[in-house]
């Protein structure tokens, strides 16, 4: 028995009428990844000021490589060499541009600018939280030692080690929708849930110790939920636009950026529930 497709109230497409774009939500696949992540144990276990402190001390290593992520973006994406020449897509580059000048030089409370790197590393300071380790790793780099040497020579954890490298794996791809991808789905879009969770553990603290922590925390929700995420998911479709093989790329990225992210949370939460410092 055979079907027509075709009904009396299903009119025709015309020629001239071209196919709807395919867009990030068709065609990502994320499996149950994000899932995963928002729902992970670990934000249960951030109950307590010592575990707070411990949590900045191993997620600053993914605030600090999440800029390099970015500036990978802005090098696919808009001109940064000189001579400068206009790239393709003024859209793409204005998207990027306007991440960037966030990210690198938001404005803080008290009206100065900074990256938020330099915001989480205050807030560090502030709460008590160690960031010799990560600063040991910025200076090494700002003197010229290379990523692999300051990874594998300073006080680096297994975990975050493993975390930076997947990023750096990405961004040695000079694929600009893989890129944008573990940027889109492994950063932006899940950002504002996990975030809103680390808030109720701040409910109650006091605000000379925990105000720029959570100052930090509640401008990356407003943004990357209402602005940057969208953004991003945007670029992802106008990258890949009809090519499936592309597609299946960035899922298969956005997939390893979280799963990332689930194993250094991980051995957060294992280091609570097994050998807590508190």
């Amino acid at each position: 028995m055979t079907c027509s497709v075709l009904t009396t109230s299903t009119p025709r497409r015309q020629e001239h009428e071209r196919p709807r774009a395919l867009t990030a939500a068709d065609q990502i696949d994320l499996r149950d990844s994000r899932e995963r992540l928002l729902g992970h144990r670990l934000y249960q276990l951030v109950d307590r000021p010592e575990r707070i402190r411990r949590f900045m001390e191993a997620h600053v290593w993914a605030v600090w490589d999440f800029q390099s992520l970015l500036k990978a973006m802005q090098r696919e994406l808009t001109c940064i060499d000189v001579p400068w020449v206009p790239t393709v897509d003024p859209e793409s580059r204005r998207f990027v541009n306007e991440i960037v000048l966030y990210e690198e030089a938001d404005l803080m409370p008290d009206g100065s600018a900074a990256s938020h790197f330099e915001l989480y590393l205050q807030s560090m300071r502030d709460a008590g939280a160690d960031c010799r380790p990560i600063q040991r790793v910025v200076d090494g780099l700002a003197g010229g030692r290379s990523l692999p040497d300051v990874l594998t020579k300073e006080d680096v954890p297994a975990a975050a080690r493993a975390f930076i490298e997947s990023s750096f794996s990405v961004i040695a791809s000079r694929s600009p929708h893989q890129i944008v991808a573990a940027f889109a789905y492994g950063r932006e879009d899940v950002i504002p849930g996990m975030f809103r969770q680390l808030l109720n553990a701040l409910a109650e603290r006091e605000p000379a110790r925990w105000g720029l922590y959570r100052f930090y925390l509640e401008r990356h929700i407003e943004h990357d939920d209402e602005r940057h995420g969208p953004i991003c998911r945007k670029l992802v479709s106008s990258l890949c636009g009809e090519d499936p093989q592309k597609w299946a790329e960035a899922s298969a990225t956005a997939r390893a950026a979280l799963e990332a992210r689930i194993v250094l949370w991980d051995a957060v939460a294992a280091e609570f529930e097994f050998s807590p410092r508190d």
